[in-house]
């Protein structure tokens, strides 16, 4: 009888220790991604973090696991970056303008507010994902419950899924994606092809497009399903100046892909622009006009003599305070993407004299 409780406890012991040497294996590397996260700012209660992922995830794992809603993409998500622990996270929803220019010196520079009603935080996010580009991108931490990503483990666990949910990015090649929510029904496309939903697609372009052309190629490969109840279009350009709206036909039954040349995109249908007036609702086609010919009309004003201050200029004529009831209102994040020599210029929260400066060459910041 001693025996046989004996092997018993021993027999305990060995699963035991397999599952520690098991948890170890899996989370060593994420344990060294949440040790990277550093606060780059110190306002009172929102700010700017980065962090370095370290750990090898792999989004066709996340794409195979059958995504069909918003559910299923948070299972998705949260099997890849948190297996084994039971970590909650809300799906975002997305404003904000978007646009791209090229300088006097020959430099690519897209612009970008994110717009949001709820406050948050930011994650600026640095992947080297083994077969895939080197990127920087951003992530709103209200969207994971993490707006102090530093001040407690439950909030660094949750900063391992930014991968998956940044809001814009770019990559070492020059492309450059950022998504815009719109107004129209939810897109959700069913012809058969594997699924991918909104923050996924960021996450595709940034790791695998070397130019617009590229990721255009990329989303045709997939069915779009848009997430948290909301419709959304990408912004997208390249070093060679190549900038596109990918949209999702609101008028097509089947939800048709389509990639449109523009320069300056904020939540309407670009693909439908004479459809839709400044300063109201328009339906299906969306709204944010009156945001779209701010920036319009700063460039108009200095063609020719485009600098990264003009194109400040035009995300500042274009952020917006919080509105009550307006989703897309309350700036929450500026950035300037040079795609040309790979830095970007970050502001949070319309503090336009605090300017953070990244380097994704050599993954540094400078303020």
């Amino acid at each position: 009888m001693k025996k046989v409780i004996i092997w018993a406890l021993v027999s305990i012991l060995v699963l035991l220790l397999a599952a520690i040497i098991t948890f170890v294996c899996i989370y060593f590397t994420r344990f060294q991604t949440i040790s990277t996260i550093e606060k780059i700012t110190n306002y009172d209660e929102y700010n700017l973090y980065r962090m370095d992922i370290k750990y090898d995830y792999n989004l066709d794992n996340v794409i195979n696991y059958g995504i069909d809603d918003t559910q299923s993409l948070v299972d998705a998500i949260v099997k890849e970056s948190l297996p084994l622990l039971p970590i909650h996270m809300d799906v975002p929803d997305f404003g904000c303008s978007a646009f791209s220019i090229k300088d006097t010196d020959s430099n690519v520079l897209m612009g970008r507010n994110y717009d949001f009603k709820n406050d948050s935080s930011s994650m600026l996010l640095y992947c080297t994902p083994k077969d895939g580009y080197k990127s920087v991108a951003f992530a709103a931490l209200d969207n994971i419950s993490a707006n102090a990503a530093d001040s407690s483990i439950k909030s660094k666990l949750a900063c391992l899924t930014a991968p998956f949910v940044c809001l814009d990015g770019m990559n070492e090649k020059g492309v450059s994606i950022a998504v815009l929510t719109l107004d129209s029904e939810p897109t959700h496309q069913k012809t058969g092809k594997p699924t991918i939903a909104t923050s996924l697609a960021i996450r595709l372009v940034l790791d695998k497009a070397d130019t617009t052309e590229k990721a255009v190629e990329l989303l045709k490969q997939y069915d779009m399903l848009a997430s948290a109840g909301r419709d959304y279009h990408f912004y997208i350009t390249d070093a060679s100046g190549d900038g596109r709206v990918v949209e999702y036909d609101c008028d097509s039954k089947t939800r048709e892909l389509v990639a449109t040349p523009v320069r300056t995109v904020t939540n309407f249908f670009e693909m439908y622009n004479d459809k839709v007036l400044p300063n109201q609702k328009n339906g299906n086609y969306g709204h944010g006009k009156e945001r779209y010919e701010k920036i319009e009309a700063i460039f108009n004003k200095n063609k020719g003599a485009y600098t990264t201050d003009i194109a400040w200029e035009a995300l500042k004529s274009a952020s917006q305070l919080p509105t009550e009831g307006d989703v897309t209102s309350n700036t929450q994040w500026s950035i300037v993407y040079n795609d040309t020599d790979l830095t970007a210029q970050v502001v949070i929260r319309r503090d336009w004299d605090t300017v953070t400066a990244y380097d994704l060459k050599n993954n540094t910041i400078e303020k």
